[in-house]
């Protein structure tokens, strides 16, 4: 008897193909790849440019260059990968989140800041200047947040969160955002800790609120504009010279040390709390999603 080879069939091979490419960490592991490749090509083409413009605008057109390509690339090209396909930077809520989020980021800040001051930790000893404003409106604003929610939110909490559940996502995601914070300057285990918790749960329950990034890049860019720039506050741990010369004292635990305030107790409560009131409200209007192994209705 003739041997029969079991040929399978050409849509179900690419079928296969087509499931393991749509698979949660297939997805993500592409999306963080054309990231880097994004990052790394802009880094490169623009250090290899000749020096024709003043440091200030050269540091404008780097990071618009990256915003702009990382924009594109999300939009574009990680928006089209995976099962759920889903669009991370809509445009129509863009501006109305963004404001909010900036809204929000200033007024955690300035709470942190006031309570701080109140308590003898922060003082204000004179006017500063607009030395570094440059620098931290486009790379601790701009550039700090736009990025690095794309990456921690828009693909790492997204896919973790398709695979795992919403709860081991603002978990993964949470410890990872404070450990790429511990090789700052001025870092510590608790600074990361802090960074971890104040930051990871408040910025992705924005995200699980609205699912986009808009108001999760609102709040990262608020915060850090305002602690650095109008309180000149050592931001994630890098000192600043902001529009008053300020000066951080007493405990640790209410200071933050060197690292600045996000390394406080102070902070670590405020953002903490607003972050588990959005996580209550995410969690109430039905955006907590289960483990891709528990099937619907159980």
């Amino acid at each position: 008897m003739p041997q029969i080879d079991h040929v399978q069939p050409q849509g179900a091979s690419r079928s296969i193909w087509r499931a393991i490419w749509d698979f949660p960490l297939v997805a993500m592991i592409v999306a963080l790849g054309l990231l880097a490749g994004v990052i790394v090509g802009v880094g490169k083409l623009l250090s290899g440019m000749p020096a024709v413009a003043s440091p200030a605008v050269a540091m404008l057109v780097q990071t618009i260059t990256a915003v702009g390509l990382v924009f594109f690339v999300t939009k574009f090209m990680i928006a089209r990968l995976g099962e759920r396909k889903h669009d991370d930077l809509p445009l129509a809520p863009a501006l109305g989140d963004l404001g909010r989020g900036v809204a929000l980021g200033f007024g955690l800040m300035a709470l942190v800041v006031g309570i701080a001051a109140v308590l003898g930790a922060y003082r204000i000893t004179g006017w500063g200047s607009n030395e570094d404003a440059v620098r931290i409106l486009l790379q601790a604003g701009l550039f700090a947040a736009f990025v690095e929610e794309v990456i921690f939110r828009g693909v790492l909490f997204r896919w973790i969160e398709e695979m795992l559940g919403s709860w081991a996502a603002l978990a993964i995601t949470s410890a990872l955002f404070g450990i790429a914070h511990l090789g700052n300057a001025n870092a510590t285990v608790f600074s990361s800790v802090a960074i971890a918790l104040e930051a990871g749960i408040l910025l992705g329950a924005c995200y699980m609120l609205t699912r986009s990034l808009w108001l999760v890049i609102g709040v990262h860019m608020g915060w850090n504009v305002t602690q650095g720039y109008l309180f000149a506050v050592p931001v994630s741990g890098h000192p600043v010279r902001g529009l008053v010369e300020s000066e951080l004292s007493g405990p640790e635990l209410l200071s933050g040390g060197a690292f600045g305030l996000e390394a406080s107790v102070i902070a670590l409560c405020v953002a903490s709390l607003a972050g588990l009131w959005l996580l209550r409200k995410a969690i109430a209007q039905g955006q907590l999603r289960r483990p891709m192994w528990v099937k619907p209705g159980r």
